[in-house]
């Protein structure tokens, strides 16, 4: 079997999921790993076994490498997509897909002028839980999607996070670090959105640091800490959406769906199990579902592999970048709105992503996704 070959730029601590579950598939090999200190990439090779370490301007231009796996910054996203793209290769990042509208569309602009595919995290919504969800709407349970929730409340990362500054700046906030999850588990289930309002604040605007190594240090924070979003999707369903770092506690679901027919819970979309639940009209009980689907532990890169299939099939991965640029549409939209006071009329949409066939993991995935 014909194999991608995928080079990896960035390796901070993200990479190591994914550097352990590209070993779960026989269609595509890391072979080559890239980081702005070379030693850290020198050190990851010999970790993990991988033929080349490099600087990532090097790896990008390695005539063997099909794929770059982008695990920079969010802020290197879109200068890293864009050089990968140039030099015909495709490129799949972690989240989000890059900071503004206008990166986004330069990756889209690069990805068509050089034929290549962009995807995208995340890729929890291919995991068992989220893939489960989508199989029993589709499936009828719970009638016609007529709303959905999504709650994403703590208090902020400098409790517990070594440098938490980044995530009070322009393109962090709650919205920007953990809406992508949401927003692209509810795409997932209830496709495209056409239209977008939000109310967004600020209760806290400087936060100290209570973590080390910066314990005492004092954090002003320049972007929105509390979003509450309204989406309207194309097939008539509204869901309310909240992503706060302003919330000391809280027992709101993470994701529910309501139907004509009944209601459904959806797990953390920041994972990839359940539990799964419905309760349908005249029930007295919620049911837990079975998953219908596998990679329900934490299956971290299951969209790169998907993408590295989509490649050698010659077809858009369902991770895709046409879905990555929605979501940061979407996200840039509640901000804009806020500020606006008025909706905000997406410009952007996306294919809802097709499902993947049932009792699907790592050891059929070739016999079920080739449909033998």
């Amino acid at each position: 079997m014909k194999k991608v070959r995928v080079g990896l730029i960035g390796c901070g601590f993200i990479s190591g999921i994914y550097l352990e579950n590209a070993k779960k598939f026989n269609f595509y090999d890391i072979t080559a790993c890239a980081d702005l200190d070379l030693s850290r990439a020198k050190a990851t090779a010999e970790k993990h076994n991988i033929e080349k370490a490099y600087l990532p301007e090097e790896l990008i231009q390695d005539p063997e490498i099909d794929l770059v796996l982008n695990l920079t910054i969010p802020a290197a996203h879109a200068d890293i997509a864009v050089q990968a793209l140039k030099a015909g290769k495709h490129v799949y990042s972690e989240k989000p897909l890059a900071v503004t509208r206008e990166e986004g569309q330069a990756i889209q602009e690069a990805a068509k002028e050089s034929g290549c595919y962009v995807g995208n995290a995340p890729d929890t919504f291919l995991g068992g839980g989220i893939q489960t969800a989508r199989k029993l709407i589709e499936d009828g349970w719970i009638g016609r999607p007529v709303s959905a929730t999504a709650f994403m409340m703590n208090h902020g990362h400098e409790h517990w996070h070594p440098d938490p500054g980044f995530y009070y700046q322009k393109g962090g906030g709650p919205m920007f670090d953990m809406g992508p999850y949401y927003i692209t588990a509810l795409i997932s289930m209830m496709g495209p959105v056409k239209r977008v309002t939000g109310a967004a604040s600020v209760t806290f605007p400087e936060r100290t640091i209570l973590s080390e190594p910066k314990y005492g240090e004092k954090i002003q924070v320049n972007t929105p800490t509390q979003i509450n979003g309204i989406m309207e999707f194309h097939q008539g369903a509204v869901a309310s959406i909240i992503t706060s770092f302003d919330t000391w506690h809280h027992s709101l679901p993470y994701i529910e769906v309501y139907g004509e027919e009944g209601s459904l819970v959806v797990p953390d979309p920041n994972t990839f199990g359940g539990p799964v639940r419905v309760r349908r009209k005249g029930q007295e009980q919620w049911s837990d579902i079975p998953l219908t689907h596998g990679f329900s532990e934490n299956s971290r890169g299951i969209g790169l592999a998907e993408m590295a299939y989509a490649i050698l099939e010659g077809r858009s991965p369902r991770a895709s970048g046409d879905l990555a640029y929605h979501v940061l549409d979407i996200m840039h939209g509640f901000h804009d709105a806020a500020e606006q006071g008025k909706h905000y009329e997406l410009s952007s949409t996306c294919d809802q992503p097709a499902t993947l066939p049932t009792g699907i993991d790592q050891d059929n995935f070739h016999d079920l996704m080739s449909g033998k």
